[in-house]
């Protein structure tokens, strides 16, 4: 978006985790006045490597967290994974820095105290993820109308139609892949068992203000209606596009305008049919602990999404099955310490604990709380 629109973006501060040798090259050529390289071991080469351009480098988690309190961003596109993204925003939001939100776990773990302090500082949050962006688009010009309901669409991910029979023995190679979208092995294996449908869910609620019942889950394979909007007088808006991430992240950046692209144009004669399908929440039951959490509230989500992250881990690892990754979560769920009302501290402590209960289960080898 930058290379292509110059005049209309520059770039203050890149950051990476381990991709050191993506990072030198992005910042070689963009010229930020600072970058940071999360793995700390690698702080040497990105620093000789832009100590000509005199670039300022910074390493390691603490600096991720501390580098969004300069004066000179306009605009924070926060695209960390997983809990890690937290931090970052709360940081940015005392600092009254608006957030382009790609990192929907800050609003999964900390929602409630994300949003208070978002309406605090008055600072505005623009969703990035293609579904909550197909939902704030939709909802442009009708703040004042009651929403009846949503409907995030999910693709149903490389495992769509298959039952638990057929999940018993699907290895790490089958569940990265994606039928429609390109992306991190993370969100990738997120996709396949609907946890990440599931997150969207929860990030749904603490974005647009809306109750469980309010947010209907349905999938859609093509993937080119993003999400749709149901008003009070059943009046439904859908955003279409191609499955492409660059569209939600250029709107996020030029908002309130749109700018011109040359992004691949949707055909309606390329998808002479568009179908919908119900989600299989018994043999995909991520997304049924996903309501679950929504409804017991306080630091649940936050404990389901470090669950999420040690088993998604394990799994690509090979140390857990497809199938065992629900039941670790559920075994979190069921096990961890509930706080009704929770403050940052708390979140911090619920995340540590749940990493360890889950680390636990899996050195059991799966054989606790069944």
């Amino acid at each position: 978006m930058i290379r292509k629109n110059p005049t209309l973006f520059s770039v203050e501060i890149l950051t990476a985790g381990n991709q050191g040798d993506k990072l030198i090259e992005q910042a070689l050529e963009f010229k930020p006045n600072a970058v940071v390289i999360g793995d700390e071991s690698q702080y040497q080469k990105v620093k000789d490597a832009l100590w000509s351009a005199q670039i300022k480098v910074y390493a390691g988690k603490k600096a991720l967290a501390s580098i969004v309190e300069s004066s000179e961003i306009d605009l924070l596109l926060n695209a960390l994974v997983g809990y890690s993204g937290l931090e970052p925003t709360l940081r940015a939001i005392e600092f009254g820095i608006p957030i382009a939100l790609a990192n929907k776990e800050t609003l999964v773990v900390a929602g409630q105290l994300v949003n208070q302090k978002l309406e605090e500082r008055k600072v505005a949050m623009i969703p990035v993820d293609s579904e909550h962006s197909a939902i704030f688009q939709c909802l442009a010009g009708e703040y004042s109308n009651p929403i009846e309901c949503i409907y995030l669409t999910a693709s149903g991910g490389p495992f769509r139609g298959k039952s638990r029979a057929d999940l018993e023995k699907v290895n790490v190679q089958q569940a990265l892949k994606h039928p429609n979208w390109s992306m991190g092995s993370k969100i990738t294996i997120d996709s396949a068992t609907l946890m990440n449908k599931g997150f969207e869910v929860i990030e749904a609620k603490w974005l647009f203000g809306l109750s469980p019942e309010q947010i209907k889950v349905i999938v859609h394979p093509q993937s080119i209606i993003h999400s749709i909007v149901q008003f009070n007088d059943g009046s439904m808006k859908a955003q279409m596009g191609l499955p492409d991430m660059k569209l939600p992240i250029q709107y996020a950046l030029a908002y309130p305008d749109r700018i011109l692209s040359d992004f691949p144009r949707f055909n309606f004669m390329d998808y002479p049919q568009l179908t919908f399908e119900e989600p299989d929440r018994e043999t995909f039951s991520c997304l049924n602990l996903a309501f679950e959490t929504m409804a017991l509230g306080g630091n649940a989500a936050c404990r389901l999404n470090a669950a999420n992250e040690v088993a998604v881990d394990a799994f690509l690892k090979e140390k857990i099955s497809f199938l065992q990754i629900p039941e670790l979560l559920a075994f979190c769920l069921q096990n961890g310490f509930h706080i009704h009302n929770p403050q940052y501290a708390d979140y911090v402590q619920s995340d540590a604990e749940t990493r360890i209960l889950a680390q636990s289960w899996i050195l059991e080898g799966g054989k606790q709380g069944r």
